[in-house]
């Protein structure tokens, strides 16, 4: 008679980042209905998702740390406990509105380490990990914003602009190995990201059709499991991420202005 406990063993395994809420949290939760177990890391509260996680049948390990230190991510990869990793969905990340100048700089560090560093800190241990043994997907949440400069965001797409490029190389110098790379590029979504980056007295903030998190998030993972190497999530933003390639820069940062200028929401 077979033991029960050591057929669990063998469901295949995904970390998740940024798993609180949101796009994180349905990614986690499409790969727990799909029979994975998981360990998920936030820098929030963490007893909700794991309670939604658990009934859709993972067994689940949670992180509650800050990303954007080396402490915060040794200590996610430390849960791991040399278990092997089938996915990795890298996407922690925060925004911050607001002109530049007018940020303050410990702030604007933390976007930089949670979307840059820590990011690809993780990835770096996560993903050599899988190329060892020759299998294994990365999902890194990027953005449209990274096709554009970000007036009043500039940090942020910035800093997308480097995750939307970093997975791109990376899938090409892993492209031999079986472990493929895959970058999600949601818009606009409906998530507390505008919250978070006080952004809520701007347009965009405001914005009444943002995405559901759910649809962007089934989107992320489909192109992930075809093994493409990336998704803009949405018709919509195909066509904003389209007419980005061929629209020149300084015309690209005023139309977001209009967008996250701060009171832009009355005007």
């Amino acid at each position: 008679m077979s033991d029960p406990t050591a057929a669990e063993t063998v469901r295949p395994l995904a970390v998740v980042t940024g798993a609180s809420s949101g796009i994180g949290y349905e990614l986690a939760r499409l790969l727990a209905e799909d029979g994975h177990d998981l360990v998920i890391a936030a820098d929030r509260p963490l007893g909700v998702a794991v309670q939604g996680l658990e009934a859709a049948g993972a067994r689940v390990r949670a992180v509650q740390a800050d990303l954007a230190t080396e402490e915060g991510v040794q200590s996610l990869y430390a849960e791991i406990e040399n278990r092997p990793v089938d996915v990795l969905a890298a996407n922690a990340g925060h925004g911050l509105g607001k002109g530049f100048l007018d940020q303050d700089f410990d702030d604007v560090l933390h976007v930089i380490n949670t979307n840059i560093t820590g990011t690809v800190r993780l990835a770096q241990l996560v993903a050599r990990d899988m190329r060892d043994r020759g299998r294994g997907r990365v999902l890194f949440t990027g953005s449209i914003a990274g096709l554009m400069p970000g007036s009043f965001q500039a940090v942020y797409n910035a800093s997308k602009a480097f995750v939307d490029s970093f997975s791109f190389a990376l899938r090409n110098e892993l492209k031999d190995t079986g472990v493929t790379v895959t970058c999600l590029m949601p818009g606009v979504t409906d998530t507390d990201f505008f919250e978070r980056a006080g952004l809520m007295d701007t347009k965009v903030g405001q914005d009444d059709h943002k995405m559901d998190p759910s649809k962007v998030a089934k989107i992320g993972y489909e192109a992930m499991m075809r093994g493409d190497g990336d998704v803009v999530a949405g018709l919509g933003n195909k066509v904003q991420a389209a007419v980005a390639a061929v629209t020149p820069q300084s015309v690209l940062a005023e139309q977001h202005r209009k967008m996250a200028e701060p009171g832009g929401a009355d005007r």
